[in-house]
């Protein structure tokens, strides 16, 4: 029995968070500035994955704060860090994808200025 998926629920047509490269290189850029963005790609998913880490320890200390039974006081502590949990993970993929887009658009046009050149 085949399913039917209507256009509009695809996944290809779906944007997600990609990791991958967004741009393939060219011969009109040089290889210097090349690995440049490369690294500067790796360090942005690297942090990513350090805010991802840092929101999981805070949502597991929070739970861990409400398994506390004898110290009634700590539910607001435990409240507050998993508040912090979600931003932190926020911030992370806001500032992954800012710079994501940011390092998109300054490969292009670092290519369109070079054709401007020639």
């Amino acid at each position: 029995m085949k399913r039917i998926v209507p256009a509009s629920l695809k996944l290809s047509k779906i944007k997600l968070l990609r990791f991958g490269r967004d741009f393939k290189p060219d011969q009109e850029v040089i290889l210097r500035d090349y690995l440049a963005i490369e690294r500067t790609r790796l360090a942005n998913e690297r942090t990513l994955l350090s805010y991802i880490r840092s929101s999981l320890y805070l949502m597991l200390g929070g739970i861990a704060f409400f398994q506390l039974k004898s110290f009634p006081d700590f539910k607001y502590l435990a409240m507050l860090s998993l508040f912090f949990s979600a931003i932190f993970f926020i911030i992370g993929i806001y500032r992954f994808t800012v710079l994501k887009r940011s390092l998109k658009t300054l490969y292009y046009n670092s290519e369109a200025q070079s054709r401007n050149k020639k």
